[in-house]
């Protein structure tokens, strides 16, 4: 009797250029190499761009609900249709759709729920959704039903269980599978702009969402400060909503000239690769993926003390500059410390955890696949 082929779906709100897309790309291009099938199903497309990055094995199933409330039928009738083996849920905002979903279907899906950030402070940032109100409310009622819970840090579960009071033996701690063979291959490609020349003024780099979790208005004024003692130019990259107000900043600090934001970079690694010093600026990470892929490629990383991950990648200073949340001075120091030559490098084998290998591995035995 012919086996019949597993498939994984992986349900994500639409293709937005955070982590969360290229973790998941990550991981379905390595399932996929074991011969399992794989869906991104998507409620919308989104970014195209980042959508074009999917592993070309893998089909896009979008949804398009035309309101929110239509979200759980469309979910529905997809995996009744296509009855996957599992369905892997990407971020929050698809959770309690999903788990919800698990009760209207024909044939049994297990549905496990990855969690990706930490919900207790993100949802305080929105009235409606405080910390007491609807998210972590609908949480605490419905993540009990999942068939699995995946966070990405020990900060982001323990969130989690203060929020649901779930016993941590129903939770799985998976790092993200950031370590891959390909961003080393891709960490060579040219980088043609100027800045990464030979000759050229250090480079100190940031990357991720313009959003105001990044907390990127203070890392700027920090470099505004930095640049009077060293020659330095800063590089940000990503996208979002913060972009007009940074712009403004950047400008009334007079750093047009030593401060670039290009925007969405599909390939970032030549720059991670060929900065002076990465840095992380955040009031909370989930994890924080971009220090793993610097201390990856060697190059020295800064990052703020905020929940939940970066004490966990960096061993609490061990591995890179680790300074305190939204403190100016100290991100002053911290750069001027990397950019006079004073580096923290990490044990190869603290790496292994972050490595698609390992990650992969760990995602099949909470999945319930084999290859």
């Amino acid at each position: 009797m012919v086996k019949k082929k597993q498939k994984v779906s992986i349900y994500l709100p639409q293709f937005y250029n955070g982590g969360i897309e290229k973790v998941m790309m990550n991981l379905a291009e390595s399932l996929i190499e074991k011969g399992i099938e794989i869906d991104f199903v998507v409620n919308n497309i989104g970014f195209d761009l980042v959508a074009s990055a999917c592993p070309p094995e893998a089909r896009i199933i979008e949804l398009k609900p035309p309101n929110f409330i239509s979200r759980l039928p469309k979910l529905i009738e997809y995996l009744n249709r296509e009855k996957p083996t599992v369905l892997l849920s990407a971020c929050h905002y698809t959770n309690e759709i999903a788990i919800v979903a698990k009760y209207f279907l024909k044939r049994q899906t297990r549905i496990i729920v990855s969690v990706h950030t930490a919900i207790s402070l993100e949802s305080s940032n929105y009235s409606f959704l405080s910390s007491r109100g609807l998210v972590p409310l609908a949480i605490k009622l419905l993540y009990r039903w999942a068939d699995g819970i995946v966070t990405v840090s020990e900060g982001v579960k323990k969130d989690i269980i203060n929020i649901t009071n779930l016993s941590s033996k129903k939770m799985t701690t998976i790092y993200n599978p950031v370590i891959t063979p390909q961003i080393f291959d891709k960490a060579k490609e040219p980088l043609n702009h100027p800045w990464f020349q030979a000759d050229e003024p250090p480079v100190i780099l940031t990357a991720g969402r313009l959003e105001e979790q990044k907390n990127y208005s203070m890392l700027i004024q920090a470099f505004a400060q930095v640049k009077k003692k060293v020659n330095a130019r800063l590089v940000i990259l990503g996208e979002g909503s913060q972009r007009s107000a940074l712009t403004s900043l950047i400008s009334e600090l007079g750093l047009q000239n030593d401060i670039l934001m290009p925007g969405f970079i599909k390939n970032p690694y030549p720059y991670i690769a060929r900065a002076k010093v990465l840095v992380l600026s955040s009031n909370w990470e989930d994890l924080g993926n971009v220090l793993v892929e610097a201390m990856a490629l060697g190059t020295p990383v800064i990052s703020t003390d905020c929940p939940y991950g970066p004490s966990e990648i960096l061993q609490q200073g061990r591995y890179g500059e680790f300074i305190p949340m939204n403190n100016l001075e100290a991100m002053i120091q911290a750069m001027l410390r990397v950019l006079h030559g004073n580096q923290k490098y990490v044990d190869s084998e603290w790496l292994k955890q972050f490595t698609i290998e390992e990650s992969v591995q760990n995602y099949m035995a909470v999945l319930g696949i084999d290859a």
